[in-house]
């Protein structure tokens, strides 16, 4: 047993911001209230901080299997756990893709011999993520994945979108699709502007995401099926969603940390700063905060992307896209409460409840729960180092950064997976 001792719990699900314990007795929550007491059990001693329900990310890479000079699912769920994530969920454009059922319990038996946090895989929509025909999917749910995505790319058409829609829907699988459309993006390095001309760098106009944003809405609009858009960054984007969650459409979508607190403005020649989608406008940064305060978004999630440095090492244009983001997230996600952009249950929301709700499941402190929780503090002043990251790959632009705010305890189905 362990006794979260003098915490302030907070949870979304319940409303509840209160001074509570919290015991847990193996893999469930046993009680929650004041002043509880249990002979034997581990006390952990959570004073000055805040208890949440454990942290979920819908969108991160693992690069296993075939990608393990980047990241392996052990070193890259350490680094989820240091970030306070209890469950992560892994995209499928990993080598091969995962787009059958030997390939979901390959990464399920994996992380059961290896993770420090749960392993959420997904699977492909199609098979090779090519956009020609629908992937296993069946299969794939009856092995443990909880989404399809085709991410790295768009679902190809909006006919395929309307296939994996409708099959997806029988089987209460929501579908995550990468929004781009590929005759815009076509050799562009970042966001098309100012600061582009300036650096030489060739421009990706904002509009080809919200273009395929608007198709894959209007096509829920005809399945009725849960779609979500990932890692959104622009103020066009959310106003679909904005737009389709009035119709009653079962869309939600994410926004990412370095989406609302970097710009195109901030990017260098530095390929750190190379993610897709590409730092946006000071315009889109703002609207996505504003969307994060009023409910628009649904999520926060990382899409930690790790890149072996060498592959980073090289010009701008040539370098692959994304960042890593797990252990960052917390922090930068609490420079919001601490400036008063969101109060703190919202921040927590988008992290818990939030992630849980697209996924068809329920995050909440109470007994007969998971016994995954996540102890934060919101002034612990820290210096983000990648060298000392237990991932394998260092492409952070906020490496040297000095950080308000870090997870000091990740719980995992009742054991201690980082304690700071």
């Amino acid at each position: 047993m362990l006794l979260i001792k003098h915490g302030r719990v907070l949870d979304p699900a319940s409303n509840t911001e209160s001074a509570l314990d919290v015991l847990l007795d193996g893999e469930r929550i046993s009680k929650v209230g004041e002043n509880l007491s249990a002979p034997g059990a581990e006390i952990l001693d959570a004073s000055g901080l805040f208890v949440a329900p454990g942290f979920i990310d819908l969108h991160c890479h693992l690069r296993e299997p075939g990608g393990e000079l980047s990241e392996t699912i052990e070193t890259g769920t350490k680094s989820a756990a240091r970030g306070g994530f209890t469950a992560v969920c892994c995209m499928p454009n990993t080598h091969p893709v995962n787009d059958r059922a030997s390939v979901t319990r390959g990464i399920v038996e994996r992380a059961a011999a290896t993770a420090s946090v749960r392993v959420w895989p997904i699977g492909a929509a199609s098979i090779g993520s090519k956009g020609e025909a629908l992937a296993e999917i069946a299969a794939m749910k009856d092995a443990g994945i909880v989404a399809v995505s085709d991410d790295g790319k768009p679902i190809a058409t909006a006919r395929l979108m309307r296939q994996v829609m409708e099959y997806c829907d029988g089987l209460g699988l929501p579908v995550i699709d990468h929004c781009e459309d590929a005759s815009l993006f076509a050799g562009g390095a970042m966001r098309e502007g100012a600061t582009s001309i300036r650096l030489g760098v060739p421009g990706i106009p904002s509009q080809t995401e919200s273009i395929c944003v608007g198709r894959d809405v209007e096509v829920a609009s005809i399945t009725r099926a849960r779609l979500h858009i990932a890692h959104m960054s622009t103020r066009a984007s959310l106003a679909y969603v904005r737009a389709a969650k009035k119709r009653g459409l079962r869309v939600t979508c994410e926004v990412t940390p370095h989406h609302f607190t970097l710009t195109d403005a901030d990017v260098i020649y530095d390929t750190r700063f190379k993610m897709n989608p590409p730092l946006a406008s000071r315009s889109d940064r703002d609207a996505l905060v504003e969307g994060l305060a009023d409910g628009s978004v649904d999520a926060i999630a990382t899409d930690h992307a790790p890149h072996h440095p060498a592959s980073k090492d090289v010009e701008f244009d040539r370098a692959p896209f994304g960042i890593v983001g797990f252990e960052t997230a917390l922090a930068l996600g609490l420079d919001l409460v601490h400036s008063g952009a969101l109060p703190l249950m919202r921040l927590v929301e988008l992290f818990t409840t939030g992630p849980a709700r697209v996924l068809g499941m329920e995050r909440k402190i109470a007994s007969g729960e998971p016994a995954d929780l996540t102890i934060f503090s919101t002034e612990h002043q820290w210096i983000f180092r990648a060298s000392d990251s237990p991932s394998k790959s260092r492409n952070s632009p906020f490496d040297g950064r000095t950080l308000r705010g870090a997870a000091m305890a990740t719980i995992v189905a009742g054991k201690i997976a980082f304690r700071r």
